[in-house]
């Protein structure tokens, strides 16, 4: 029985078609890019200012024990290693690098950099597996550099090098990662793979955040508030649906539906802060939208992704 056979018997309805597995499929991962998308307004009115590394810390590793609790399963052979290279890709480099970038350049500029990560993890798809790179997806991801270039970028934003070499770097961590994850699977259920990755990327952010920021602050009660929502919405949620989206998409259609975190962060700022939307900004958000639903145009045709065999999860 395959995996969408599977899944509608234990719900009691019958098998979806192929087409309708797939799009399920771009809703539940598109939850990962909208969670990520309220980090800014969680971390402006909520988190203590100037403690962009605690945060990191904060959002990954209890996230990480958490569901490494819960699942009881350590990674046995080549996967430690493996999975130490993908939280550090995934993860810990790539929170490092994002927020180096956001301090270091004007917000606008920062997103801009990022949103060249689905080109980047395109490409890397058509070296490392054989993925075919389609125009509709350059032009797509071409069209979202734009979109997000529209939606926060000002004319007065300035450069500063290593802010611009850590946000290129930062969105190729994360294109590498997610290519790297597609293409060595996983050997347990989500759960624990995901615990695997969080918990690395966050021991590597640890000494970091110490390093640069000192001890942790008194937290008020919004701070924590604060906190449990990037750890657990906007981190083991959210990695959860997006590495379980990275197993069943192509790289190119996973890494475009990245597009919609710096639209929701404008979205969330006109909503929630009451930041005023320009003209510019809407027409970027609906250059980004134009840009996700030409990269999901089905191609002719895929065979949609099985699930892989799984190991047991030993204590």
């Amino acid at each position: 029985m395959t995996t969408t056979a599977a899944t509608a018997a234990l719900i009691g309805g019958t098998p979806r078609s192929p087409g309708a597995s797939r799009r399920v499929d771009l809703a539940i991962t598109a939850f990962a890019p909208i969670a990520w998308g309220t980090t800014y307004v969680v971390t402006t009115e909520l988190l203590p200012e100037g403690r962009p590394m605690l945060t990191a810390v904060l959002r990954a590793l209890p996230a990480g024990v958490l569901l490494a609790a819960v699942t009881r399963c350590r990674p046995t052979g080549s996967w430690w290693w493996r999975s130490a290279v993908l939280g550090v890709l995934n993860i810990g480099a790539f929170f490092a690098l994002l927020f180096v970038a956001a301090y270091r350049l004007p917000g606008g500029v920062a997103a801009t950099l990022g949103s060249i990560q689905p080109l980047v993890a395109a490409g890397l798809a058509a070296v490392l597996l054989n993925e075919r790179l389609r125009s509709s997806n350059v032009v797509a991801g071409l069209f979202g550099v734009l979109g997000v270039a529209l939606l926060v970028l000002r004319s007065d934003a300035a450069l500063d090098p290593v802010g611009v070499l850590a946000g290129l770097t930062g969105a190729v961590s994360m294109a590498t990662g997610v290519v790297l994850t597609k293409r060595w699977g996983r050997p347990v259920p989500l759960a624990a793979f995901t615990s695997w990755q969080l918990i690395a990327g966050g021991l590597l952010l640890v000494p970091v955040a110490l390093l640069t920021e000192g001890p942790p602050p008194p937290l008020s009660a919004a701070n924590y508030l604060g906190y449990a929502w990037l750890a657990l919405g906007g981190t083991a949620v959210a990695y959860l649906v997006w590495f379980r989206g990275v197993a069943r998409l192509a790289v190119a259609e996973a890494s475009l539906l990245g597009l919609a975190s710096p639209a929701v962060a404008t979205l969330a700022g006109f909503a929630v802060v009451g930041q005023r939307l320009t003209p510019s900004q809407v027409a970027g958000a609906a250059v980004v939208l134009g840009a996700i639903w030409l990269g999901q145009r089905p191609a002719h045709h895929e065979p949609p992704a099985e699930s892989p065999a799984l190991a047991d999860c030993g204590s």
